[in-house]
Order: C-alpha cells, then structure tokens, then sequence
C-alpha cells in the first residue's frame, strides 16, 4: 500500500529527518558517557589481600599489616575504595624523637589526611620515654576495662564521617603506634575489622609518593604545614554530655 503525502505535509520531510539526526547524535553522546565513566572489565581495581599481622613485635605490639604496609603501600594508592587516614598531631607533645621518631609531622604519604588519634581519644600506654601526648578534650574516653564511652552527643557521627564504614580504611602514623590504637577503637565501636588495615610506619616509609612537609631554609628548620591535609575537631561546637 502506497502512502500519499499532501503538499502540506511535504515542508515537514527535511525537519523531520533533522530531528532523528540530532536525537541519534545525542543517544550517541550519552552511550559514549556511560562507556567512558564505568570501568571496564578489565581495568577494574584488584581484591585487597585481608588483613594479616606481621611477623614479630610489628605484628603482635602495633597490629601492623603484614601484606599491605610501609613498604609495599605504594601499589594500593589513588583506590576510590579506600579512605587514607594519618593519626599523627602536627606537633605531638610527646617526645617522639627519644626513640628515633620525630613529634613534628615531617612528612607524610599522598592521598592520606590528617586525623589526630589524641583528638579522638585519651592515649595510653606509649613508651616511657615518650612521656605523655595531648591531654585536652577528645571525643571519646577509653575506661581501665577497654570501653568507649562518647563525650559529645555528636562523637560517634563525628567519628563514622572521618572513617566512612562503607569503606575500607587504610590507617598509618609514625611508627605504628596510633594506628593500631585506631583500629581498636574503631572495632571495638562497631567497624568490620577486615575492613581496616594499619599500614605503618611513615619513619620508615620510602616509597614514591612521599609528601616533604619539614624543610630548611637559612639554616632554620621549618615545616610547611600549609601543604597537609588536616582535620581539627572544633570542640566548641559539639554538646558535651554530662557525666
């Protein structure tokens, strides 16, 4: 059957045919989208190794990982899986360098930010030397039986968006200490422990995304803090619970 097409019918042929063209193009646009923003099959990111203790006192004392860790860090960074976090102070009031660290934040890894464990909770059991690190305000207290109790109505909320629980955490410090500290108190608050990993020590880390935060100029040593990544809780701002 042969389909007739009146003269007034005949001007809307070329607008026709255009509005397919744009649409076409346009459907062309957003497959092309789609295919550039996922990942493909394979370039997809690899399984993380689970969690495992190192050998010895890395292992037993720090909680240190023994797969994932200073010196094979490198491979697992940049992972949109991954948060990164550093509980280091920018200046520790422990005396850090009497055991061949440094309480100055020195430098640290790319990709990680700053999140002070003494902010986070009441630090105890450093090594006799060191003496003691901050003593203000923190937002949960550790009891002599392990617990945590809260000291702001906000410190549980305040601590799931520093360490995101849908993610995996890879946490570091200086020598190992305050990260496996963290990762006690965030399992024992609730977090997935295979989901965690201490990946050590920054005072011995040597690998190639090293951020220099401690430099020296006319003989001076001085530390371009400017350059770190750093989270301050503002206690002011949080309701303190009554105890």
């Amino acid at each position: 059957m042969v389909q007739c097409i009146s003269k007034s019918q005949k001007p809307l042929l070329p607008l026709l045919a255009g509005l397919v063209v744009v649409v076409a193009i346009a459907a062309g646009f957003i497959m092309l989208g789609r295919a550039l923003s996922e990942p493909h099959p394979d370039e997809s990111v690899s399984d993380l190794p689970s969690p495992e203790l190192s050998d010895g006192i890395r292992g037993e004392q720090f909680g240190i990982d023994k797969n994932i860790n200073e010196a094979t860090l490198d491979q697992y960074l940049g992972r949109n899986d991954v948060v990164y976090r550093d509980m280091r102070m920018l200046i520790d009031p422990g005396d850090y360098a009497a055991i061949g660290g440094d309480s100055y934040l020195s430098g640290f890894v790319e990709g990680f930010e700053i999140v002070p464990l003494p902010y986070l909770v009441n630090v105890t059991g450093l090594p006799e030397e060191v003496g003691n690190t901050y003593t203000g305000k923190t937002l949960f207290t550790q009891d002599k039986d392990g617990n945590y109790k809260p000291n702001y109505t906000e410190s549980l909320q305040v601590l799931k968006d520093l360490f995101p629980q849908d993610k995996t955490i890879f946490i570091m410090c200086g020598g190992g200490g305050y990260a496996g500290m963290t990762k006690q108190m965030l399992v024992k608050l609730g977090w997935d422990a295979d989901k965690i990993y201490n990946v050590g020590a920054y005072w011995t880390y040597e690998g190639e995304h090293d951020i220099t935060v401690k430099y020296k100029q006319d003989g001076q040593t001085n530390y371009a803090f400017w350059k770190v990544p750093y989270h301050q809780i503002d206690f002011s701002k949080l309701h303190e619970l009554k105890k």
